[in-house]
């Protein structure tokens, strides 16, 4: 009944405004008013009540009771009636004058605020970037170690199977050299130096001497295995591996890398404390701030040490062809380095080196043979 109420009061006004009749007009007006209004006061007041609560309800009432008196508070100061006279004595156009200048202002304003709020969204975008790096790089750390890990798994496996320390089973010898090739081409400095701490640790690096009939390794009777510079077997021969490597700012100590190959590595800020490098090809390599105390550069005694030679058996008492290759090698800010070490590389460096070389080489000949040019 409401809603065939609300439509026949809305035709009587559409009616009275097409006759023209105010008063036909009016009435269905306020039929349409009478009919209409109740409803819309159930449903507010029935929301008002089921969202506000006794207090929020009393502060509306109050609020809209207080606006309803200020307002009737500056009518009867008569605050509308000065408004109104004060507008007429305004200069529109000056206003409209300053208008003009307090909206370049506002332009200059929003142009101050859209280069902030670029710089912002460069800021924030900057440390997600960051953020995400630092967890992608977190990310290729533990995904380095956990290769590592197995790597070391496998080579464990290998030499500790039941028939003894890679003993004679080339084949297994090939599998540990190739897994360890593969694996020092992939990961970064810091993983490099550990697996060659553990493999220098392990006497996989180590010339061992062995049985020639089986193969195996010869303990040395002091719970170790014996070593055979000149004719012992390596478990991993490290061969090219590590040439043109970046191993810097590395820890190194106590490492066997004899006999390696290490052409222009980068061996910069390492940590060479005890490491063994006799034979060791360290041509144009990057010693520079190396830490070289008690590093084994040759056997014997600096005076008759020479480098390695491709055609020349080494002698482990006198030293000759038993010393690292180290010319044009830099050897700038070296630390630890000793009156033996000095004088070896004084004489094998080359003139190219010799000014790196901490203390000098003032009264030391040179013992390489000058290149034609």
């Amino acid at each position: 009944m409401t809603i065939w109420g609300n439509l026949i009061a809305i035709a009587i006004m559409v009616f009275g405004l097409w006759l023209n009749n105010t008063w036909i007009a009016a009435a269905g007006c306020a039929i349409a008013l009478v009919l209409s209004l109740p409803i819309i006061y159930r449903g507010v007041r029935q929301e008002l009540l089921d969202s506000l609560s006794p207090a929020q309800r009393l502060q509306l009432v109050a609020s809209i009771t207080v606006t309803i008196a200020l307002v009737g508070l500056l009518q009867i100061l008569e605050f509308f009636e000065y408004i109104g006279s004060f507008s007429d004595r305004i200069d529109w156009n000056a206003v409209g004058a300053s208008g003009e200048w307090g909206g370049a202002f506002g332009q200059i304003l929003i142009a101050i605020l859209a280069v902030y709020i670029a710089w912002r969204q460069y800021i924030i975008s900057r440390d997600l970037t960051i953020e995400q790096n630092r967890l992608t790089t977190q990310q290729n750390v533990l995904t380095q170690q956990q290769t590592i890990d197995t790597y070391f798994q496998g080579i464990s496996d290998l030499v500790l199977d039941d028939d003894g320390f890679l003993e004679d089973w080339p084949q297994e010898q090939a599998f540990a050299a190739g897994r360890t090739a593969a694996l020092l081409g992939s990961i970064d400095a810091a993983g490099k130096a550990k697996v060659l701490r553990f493999l220098s640790q392990s006497k996989l690096l180590t010339p061992l001497r062995r049985d020639r009939r089986l193969g195996r390794a010869i303990l040395d009777g002091d719970g170790g295995y014996d070593e055979d510079r000149l004719q012992g077997v390596r478990v991993i021969d490290l061969g090219v591996m590590l040439a043109g490597s970046d191993v810097a700012q590395t820890d190194l100590r106590w490492t066997d890398l004899s006999d390696a190959n290490l052409i222009r590595a980068n061996l910069s800020g390492c940590d060479l404390v005890k490491a063994n490098f006799s034979r060791t090809i360290l041509y144009e390599a990057n010693l520079s701030g190396a830490d070289v105390k008690g590093t084994r550069l040759f056997y014997g005694t600096a005076e008759l040490a020479s480098p390695r030679s491709r055609n020349e058996i080494p002698n482990y008492t006198t030293g000759e062809f038993t010393g690292a290759v180290v010319e044009n090698a830099d050897f700038t800010n070296v630390q630890e380095m000793s009156e033996e070490q000095r004088k070896y590389c004084c004489m094998w460096c080359g003139e190219k080196s010799r000014s790196t070389i901490p203390g000098g080489c003032e009264g030391i000949a040179s013992k390489l043979p000058l290149k034609k040019h």
